[in-house]
């Protein structure tokens, strides 16, 4: 799926652009996915402010009444668009029946590793330069297996981040681990953070420790293609393709498929949602912490709830913000579906914005009208794009993250106006793939890739790819082609799919007996999340009893700690700071909407347009 930089990619979605462009981070939006070097590099082209709230800024109006509680045992209805994988019930018994292959060999392997890392330690030094992490952060490994159930085979080395608590000893509570998403994002500027006026409370009493996942930046890399080709630009986006496109996307994703196996070989298979979990548990060992406490957004918190089923004595606390939809019927090709419908509805959100500010942007007093302004302007850059690399994709990649953070709202909204009044800078400057940003792109893509792809089973066929996205589109037309683009290689992998671990259900990882209970964990979404949508959230909260759902109603935004959301950020520094949770449920009145400003703002710190999504014509 597509998603978006501290919070991001897709998260199953977690799961579509750029890792670094859409992942967007705690407290100010700017991707944690990004290097401060990266980060002086955009400033320098007029791109952001480090501080830039990842929404408008305000406190919380009156919080609404809290949602009613409904029954742990209700179980979403598959949507009627798709049958390639049978009921729900039929998929949930599947998922029930026995634990993951390999689960017992590979629980082994990682109670030795982590026995071995508890012994090492991790040795933390001077970053390196290509971190462009500045001191007082410091940075070290730690060694994992590639294949936890051969411990003894081939290690891989995870680069892990970490800056020191700054409050008096006597009240630090030991680390902090965080996790951006994707699957294919890196959390190694996470202590920047601790810096951050929305984190200091929780800075004072945690170490803040980012890392990079298995594939990930520097954390034995993956790669599927050339990042010149995977950024090559400009390209096409059609919302309704034709036949002729068709092929072609079909193309595309088999000979990226092909990259894969050429360049990853025997380690592909190894890169998966079980093997970060459980590298998850290595790190904690590593890091001298008897228990886990842990922050993960948007993906993150896909594999800290697989964590949490697989080693649920070892949490202390976790906070999981914008909710991926854990059911195994739904990894990862319905999440994906539910997505495109998600954006659809969020997309007009901000067409209808737009067209409440015409008297600003003169793009429509309506949002039909204002989405009449934007095929306008898709129309035009078919004939001749912007710039030379600004194309359709391009603009659709561009005012998709709209739907990420209304930061996005007032540039994409004045980018637009300017472009179809005859001045393409500020669309060049929006939409424009970075070169710079080539190699970190497709280094993300590529493990977006290979995590979704072996976690679950998705159609072989083309026909139900073609039929079940056609008829979508039809009703979102905006993200659904697109999806499919990014997704697609799962069609054509050549590798046997693993099979969902069933969250929250014990028994599916081994015997009850002797396990320790799962301690309360709070949950965070926005009602109007359109990379994780908020039925994600809804089914995680029913499958961990003890969890507590903080809602931050009518607002979008993906990502919500350490946002203007005051609401959200106080119930979130409560429970890490004293383990104590709202309750069942909690409600947040909505951040207010973005208002525009009398000049053109920086543009958010991710808002350099990532490359164009592999296996688009």
């Amino acid at each position: 799926m597509r998603a978006a930089a501290l919070y991001g990619i897709l998260g199953p979605l977690s799961l579509s652009l750029s890792m670094s462009a859409l992942l967007a981070t705690p407290a100010t939006g700017r991707p944690l996915a990004a290097s401060t070097a990266r980060a002086a590099t955009t400033a320098a082209a007029s791109t952001p402010s480090v501080t830039a709230p990842a929404g408008a800024a305000g406190a919380p109006l009156t919080a609404p009444a809290a949602p009613a509680t409904r029954s742990a045992s209700a179980v979403p209805v598959a949507p009627a668009w798709s049958s390639w994988s049978g009921s729900p019930a039929t998929a949930a018994t599947a998922a029930t029946a026995a634990a993951p292959p390999g689960d017992a060999a590979s629980a082994r392997g990682v109670a030795l590793a982590a026995r071995r890392a508890a012994e090492r330690g991790i040795a933390f030094r001077r970053c390196p330069r290509a971190e462009a992490l500045a001191a007082p952060i410091t940075c070290g490994k730690v060694s994992v297996p590639l294949d936890y159930a051969r411990p003894r085979g081939k290690h891989i080395s995870l680069t892990v981040s970490r800056v020191g608590a700054t409050g008096p000893k006597a009240r630090r509570q030991g680390a902090l681990v965080y996790n951006p998403g994707g699957p294919g994002a890196s959390g190694m500027a996470f202590p920047e953070y601790a810096a951050e006026r929305a984190f200091r409370r929780v800075a004072a009493a945690y170490d803040f420790v980012g890392y990079a996942p298995r594939g990930v930046g520097r954390s034995a890399p993956l790669s599927c293609q050339r990042p010149s080709a995977y950024a090559k630009a400009p390209t096409s986006s059609p919302p309704h393709p034709t036949a002729a496109f068709k092929r072609r996307l079909v193309a595309r994703a088999r000979a990226y498929v092909r990259g894969c196996v050429r360049r990853a070989g025997r380690a592909l298979a190894h890169y998966t949602t079980l093997n970060n979990a459980r590298d998850l548990e290595v790190l904690r060992a590593a890091l001298g912490q008897r228990r886990l406490t842990f922050v993960g957004a948007s993906y993150g918190t896909y594999y800290g709830a697989v964590y949490a089923t697989l080693f649920p004595g070892r949490v202390r606390r976790m906070v999981f913000d914008s909710v991926v939809n854990p059911a195994p019927w739904r990894i990862w090709y319905r999440d994906n579906l539910d997505q495109s419908v998600a954006f659809e509805r969020r997309w007009r959100d901000w067409r209808r914005w737009v067209a409440r500010h015409h008297a600003v942007y003169h793009l429509g007093t309506t949002d039909a009208r204002v989405l009449a302004s934007y095929e306008k302007a898709r129309r035009r850059l078919g004939h001749k794009p912007a710039g030379g690399v600004v194309g359709t994709a391009q603009l659709q990649s561009a005012f998709l993250r709209t739907g990420y953070n209304d930061a996005y709202w007032d540039p994409a909204a004045r980018a637009l106006a300017a472009y179809l009044h005859g001045d393409p800078e500020p669309l060049i400057a929006l939409a424009a793939p970075d070169p710079a940003q080539a190699a970190d792109d497709e280094n993300g893509n590529a493990v977006y890739t290979a995590v979704e792809c072996n976690d679950a089973p998705w159609p072989r066929t083309w026909a139900t790819w073609n039929r079940d996205n056609t008829a979508l589109a039809r009703r979102a037309p905006f993200e659904t082609w697109d999806n499919v683009a990014m997704n697609l290689p799962c069609a054509f992998w050549p590798l046997k799919p693993g099979r969902p671990l069933d969250v929250g259900h014990l028994e599916a990882v081994g015997p009850r007996t002797g396990r320790v209970a799962l301690p309360p964990v709070l949950l965070l979404s926005a009602e109007r999340d359109a990379a994780t949508p908020y039925a994600g959230a809804k089914e995680l909260w029913h499958r961990l009893p003890g969890s507590s759902l903080v809602t931050e109603w009518k607002a979008g935004t993906h990502g919500v700690w350490g946002g203007p959301n005051d609401c959200v950020n106080r119930h979130v520094d409560t429970y890490l700071l004293t383990g104590r949770t709202p309750g069942r449920s909690a409600a947040c009145a909505p951040r207010p909407e973005p208002v525009p400003l009398p000049a053109p703002a920086p543009l958010p710190e991710s808002g350099k347009q990532p490359a164009a999504i592999p296996g688009t014509p």
